[in-house]
């Protein structure tokens, strides 16, 4: 097969469907357990006494803690029952996320992030593994289009609900309710999900830690794990400091956020499977490009914006969203068939310590660009604009070379 199109969809299974079901919940906990420092920072930053420095700290702990665990699990990750696996890690991670709402401090909560990193970074590793173990090629643009969809779920179940909730008591309450939402899930994948160990039926040639180089010593694994990378950047870099942006310098109100965020989240909900689709039936080169192309444009208007209407505001999210989601899902899709099966579980646990390591740094560097005026205002945020853009034309060449190299290699081999 020399080109990225798919041959007419093949049709989910009812198990799949349940399995693409939970594990579209366990991204959305895992996500939504990040994603709720963003909209809460407006709010934990004045309660703790802390300023955008000390903040992204607490948003990079989590990342670099993440990034350590997964290089650590990285050698042993083909090696278990990745049920068994996930279920480990989730465990640990709810765990986390209840230390996060019971932390009084910020020296506590920085403890806690980190916790709830070592274990919930890797989460979404195993979840990307096992898509790619239960679902063939043809079929993972529409699997990573409804897994992203629980970013967008997030938004509109989980990010109005969360700053509901930390306005009506404070921001404690959000975490600890997302640890009992999480657990449901949790026990509901204990109950339902088949044992997923068809790799273990493979030869694995070498020790855990010979494993591990095997797998980062591959040239188009590198080329992957680099383009994670990148396009993690730009993400860390604007997220944690959304909420502080919307309020003090475009002039929303802080009970507006949960309406920003509804819309936002109901517009790319149904665009993530669309988008999905779309990557299977014309390719996931063409969708890339479309997504990085929006993306850029739309992120230098919105870090360029003044105070403007909540109309307005919520557009230009929607559409920034529908442009990053265009970059992951045929991104994601793509990466899935970099890996052989016995190293797939490898390649996910380092990509995601990759992304996060990547993410921590940005959030450092944002938080060392970004400053905060008397009056509130943050300052330099057109900055972070110009990185996201030339982070992501880097990321542009990347994938085209990754996947002219991938093609090529399907050219040279016999089909399956």
């Amino acid at each position: 097969m020399t080109k990225d199109k798919a041959a007419p969809a093949a049709q989910f299974s009812p198990y799949q469907k349940i399995v693409v079901a939970m594990l579209a919940f366990l991204q959305f906990a895992v996500i939504l357990d990040f994603m709720l420092m963003s909209p809460l920072g407006a709010v934990i930053m004045p309660a703790l006494k802390i300023g955008p420095m000390e903040f992204g700290l607490v948003v990079s702990a989590y990342a670099f803690s993440a990034g350590a665990s997964g290089l650590l699990t990285a050698g042993f990750a083909d090696r278990y029952d990745r049920k068994k696996l996930l279920l480990f890690f989730y465990t640990g991670f709810i765990l986390g996320t209840v230390w996060c709402g019971l932390a009084q401090s910020f020296e506590s909560l920085l403890a806690a992030r980190v916790v709830t990193g070592l274990f919930g970074g890797v989460i979404g590793s195993i979840v990307l593994a096992i898509a790619t173990d239960l679902f063939a090629p043809q079929m993972r643009g529409r699997v990573m289009g409804l897994i992203q969809s629980a970013f967008a779920a997030s938004q509109v179940l989980g990010l109005p609900i969360g700053i509901y909730l930390s306005n009506k008591w404070d921001w404690h309450v959000p975490f600890l309710a997302m640890a009992v939402f999480g657990l449901v899930g949790g026990l509901l994948v204990a109950w339902k999900m088949q044992p997923v160990n068809a790799h273990l039926g493979q030869p694995h040639s070498h020790s855990p830690w010979m494993h591990l180089y095997h797998t980062v010593t591959v040239r188009r694994h590198l080329l992957a794990f680099s383009i994670t990378a990148l396009l993690t950047t730009g993400g860390f870099m604007l997220m944690p400091f959304s909420s502080a942006y919307i309020v003090n310098n475009l002039g929303i109100d802080l009970h507006h956020l949960p309406t920003v965020y509804l819309i936002t989240g109901v517009c790319t909900i149904f665009a993530g499977p669309l988008i999905g689709k779309t990557a299977d039936a014309r390719g996931k080169w063409p969708v890339f490009v479309f997504g990085s192309l929006l993306s850029m444009v739309v992120v230098l208007v919105y870090t360029h914006l003044g105070p403007i209407p909540l109309e307005v505001l919520v557009a230009i999210n929607a559409i920034m969203f529908v442009g990053i989601f265009s970059r992951m899902i045929p991104f994601q899709a793509m990466a899935a068939s970099v890996p052989p099966a016995t190293q797939r579980g490898a390649f996910n646990a380092i990509s995601a310590s990759i992304q996060q390591l990547s993410g921590g740094v940005a959030s450092v560097v944002a938080g060392h660009i970004v400053t905060q005026a008397p009056d509130g205002k943050l300052q330099h945020f057109n900055v972070i604009g110009y990185v996201v853009v030339a982070t992501s034309l880097l990321a542009l060449a990347l994938v085209w070379r990754l996947q002219r190299g991938m093609a090529s290699a399907a050219a040279a081999q016999p089909a399956l």
